[in-house]
């Protein structure tokens, strides 16, 4: 069960401009996920925890996609993994025309939203919160248009209010 601190986790609040990626350039499912991975700040120092977690995006990936439709996935790790973030965050990356990234409908993938937490209650309630806020076509429609991360972040604080 979800402590109060985690029900109080705000999408738009793990974010931030540096975390957010509106050019990712990899035309395969790998390369993104490196590309997401190199978005968090707290990682470009540490080349070792940087390949775990890639390392663990991609194992997740190989037992089922995070691709839950509608042009959306949500890579996140099976396990949280001890010592790698000491809060939650979130990194964001849109690609210019999508990867085949084994989505449930089939589709390419264009939005990707790489979740990360510390424990499992913050992770499943993480995974509710946003692929529930992604639902919503008129905010997807916003995202893949958003000029600027700053723009981003107002669209989802938009939606969560």
């Amino acid at each position: 069960m979800a402590d109060d601190s985690t029900l109080n986790l705000r999408i738009s609040n793990l974010l931030t401009p540096v975390t957010i990626g509106l050019h990712l350039r990899g035309t395969e499912r790998d390369q993104v996920l490196r590309e997401l991975v190199e978005l968090i700040p707290a990682l470009r120092a540490r080349a070792s925890e940087r390949e775990r977690l890639l390392r663990a995006l991609i194992e997740r990936e190989i037992m089922h996609s995070t691709g839950i439709g509608d042009g959306l996935a949500l890579p996140h790790t099976r396990n949280t993994l001890g010592g790698l973030v000491d809060h939650p965050l979130i990194a964001m990356g849109r690609h210019p025309t999508g990867i085949s990234f084994a989505a449930i409908d089939g589709k390419p993938v264009r939005l990707f939203f790489l979740l990360l937490s510390t424990s499992v209650p913050e992770h499943l309630y993480l995974l509710a919160r946003t692929s529930r806020l992604l639902r919503n076509p008129t905010l997807r429609e916003g995202l893949l248009t958003a000029p600027r991360p700053e723009t981003v972040m107002t669209l989802l604080r938009q939606a969560e209010s």
